[in-house]
């Protein structure tokens, strides 16, 4: 194939370079292809015909590899950096992003998907900002901390699942004696290659009011009611008003599921792999407009089906223990590893939790998704595993 490099060309004063070379479906090499070549440079021009097999693959090769991450070892660092690095103004969050290896050392875990590591430490406060990007968090251990969403604290408890729109004025708090980590994950890449973020500062403070503790968020007690939604309401934002889904109903609904496949009534995604999708109570959409956000538990011993599809995810073990494999790679994984599905990779996990290691008996395995960008775009697709053949 003829090589393009993006390079400085010095001889030609272009940052587009083309070479060509004898290869088959490619022009005779003369004199006359090489000037031709020298005035697509000097005009920036590329020819198809020397990318097309980059541009226009059999199917998708992304930029991301699988990766791990354990969590034991994140938890650690985080700690370290509590000691060190303050929360304030500048650096906002004390938040360490999840680099993919294949991504040139950018802070993405794949392509359109951050995930990162937020840790606080006893009475601190993150102060308040706001940003296009749409966000979550998640709490795989731990409690104390509020998150303040346009002046509504909201208690972060293991297990609960709390996503926030974008251009929502937000803060959190440590209410209590303890540190406290979590996971943040944002659409921070997508926005970014495609030009269209915005980012603001709030107050330096919360006021005493939003320093309260409650229970319940104004956003549950509203929200949180299934199958019933307020007449009174419109949400605000373009993604889900409740800004916080209990672990305590996700737990039930996967239990459910399970027990309802032992009495033969069906219920789960396949064979002992129970599921469900967090959605926005308004009108049944995914919670953010470019992320999907899922729960999946698989029983003792089972093993989900290979399969493969376009776009990314980040998974977090929540408990239990077992192996995932994607593509050729596969991990034994434990309570709050984290690790990456890159596009069209196969993905497959089996479980080997017990008694001793996972409350519910299963691998929980909460997982996020840049799926609703795909969906827009009807560039979705999805299949089981099967050899592929490169072209």
């Amino acid at each position: 194939m003829t090589e393009t490099s993006f390079t400085q060309d010095t001889a030609v004063g272009s940052p587009v370079r083309l070479q060509a070379v004898t290869a088959q479906g490619q022009p005779e090499v003369t004199p006359a292809l090489k000037e031709l070549y020298r005035g697509f440079e000097q005009e920036l021009l590329i020819p198809l015909w020397t990318e097309i097999g980059g541009l226009m693959p059999a199917h998708p090769r992304s930029r991301a590899v699988p990766h791990l991450w354990r969590w034991e070892k994140l938890r650690e660092l985080a700690a370290r950096a509590g000691d060190l690095v303050p929360v304030g103004r500048g650096g906002e969050r004390r938040a360490i992003a999840l680099a993919n290896p294949a991504l040139d050392g950018r802070p993405f875990a794949t392509p359109t998907l951050w995930a990162a590591i937020q840790y606080l430490m006893p009475g601190e406060d993150a102060p308040e900002h706001r940003h296009t990007q749409h966000a979550f968090r998640f709490v795989v251990e731990g409690s104390g901390v509020w998150t303040v969403v346009g002046g509504d604290p909201v208690p972060m408890n293991r297990g609960d699942f709390l996503p926030q729109a974008g251009w929502n004025w937000h803060a959190h708090h440590n209410a209590t004696a303890e540190p406290m980590a979590w996971i943040d994950g944002l659409d921070i890449p997508f926005q970014y290659v495609t030009e269209s973020q915005f980012f603001e500062f709030g107050r330096d403070e919360i006021s005493d009011a939003e320093r309260t503790t409650p229970e319940r968020s104004r956003s549950e007690r509203l929200w949180a009611h299934p199958g019933l939604r307020p007449l009174t309401a419109a949400p605000a934002t373009p993604g889900s008003p409740l800004l916080a889904y209990k672990w305590q109903y996700t737990d039930a609904a996967l239990t459910d599921q399970l027990l309802l496949e032992k009495e033969g009534f069906g219920g789960t995604v396949e064979p002992g792999h129970a599921a469900v999708r967090y959605s926005n109570p308004h009108d049944g959409s995914d919670v953010l407009p470019t992320i999907r956000a899922e729960f999946h538990r698989v029983a003792r011993g089972a093993e989900t089906a290979p399969v493969r599809e376009t776009g990314s995810s980040v998974y977090q073990v929540f408990d239990g223990s077992g192996v995932v494999t994607v593509g050729d790679t596969s991990w034994t994984v434990t309570r709050g590893d984290l690790f990456v599905v890159p596009s069209w990779e196969p993905f497959s996990a089996k479980s080997e939790a017990g008694g001793t290691d996972s409350d519910s008996g299963g691998l929980d395995l909460f997982r996020f998704s840049d799926a609703p960008v795909f969906e827009a775009l009807k560039l979705n697709r999805t299949q089981p595993d099967r050899p592929q053949k490169d072209a």
